[in-house]
């Protein structure tokens, strides 16, 4: 099954991608992005985050990973952060799913991290169940936090 690492060719399968993401989320309106601010931050000269494609023997995208490094300061060490892994749904069961985990993790390995982490909607059993199958294990203590939009700006001006 093969993988490969995105190239700025693949922007438009990318977005694509992440709207089938957004949609099976239960979110399509929430997909915002700038098409020419994701090429930068994937492409760019500092790239922000890395993605991986999933192809099928025909060469059509099946799903992708994008992930960026983290950092644990109790193991000293990096971590690679998975921010969406998603293999569209009539192509799920195949095998594509774990071979971008598996891919990721020899990455990590690769690149000397600690740890592989990503997180999952509450709601996404059939994902959960296949993580667990995987070796994955759920850290029920962890309350994930975001500040966006206003609340962003408004903390940003704090003293």
């Amino acid at each position: 099954m093969p993988l490969r690492p995105a190239v700025e060719s693949d922007l438009e399968t990318i977005i694509e991608l992440i709207q089938a993401l957004a949609a099976y989320e239960r979110e399509p309106e929430a997909v915002v992005l700038d098409r020419e601010e994701l090429r930068r931050h994937l492409f760019g000269p500092r790239p922000f985050a890395e993605v991986v494609i999933a192809e099928t023997a025909e060469g059509q995208s099946a799903g992708f990973a994008l992930f960026f490094h983290n950092f644990s300061t109790w193991a000293g060490k990096p971590g690679l952060y998975v921010e969406d892994l998603f293999v569209r749904p009539e192509l799920r069961g195949q095998g594509y799913g774990k071979a971008l985990l598996a891919e990721l993790g020899r990455l990590a390995l690769e690149r000397g991290c600690a740890r592989l982490e990503w997180s999952v909607l509450d709601w996404n059993e059939p994902s959960i169940q296949f993580y667990r199958a995987l070796g994955a294990v759920p850290m029920d203590e962890w309350t994930t936090f975001r500040v966006t939009g206003a609340a962003l700006d408004k903390l940003a001006r704090r003293p």
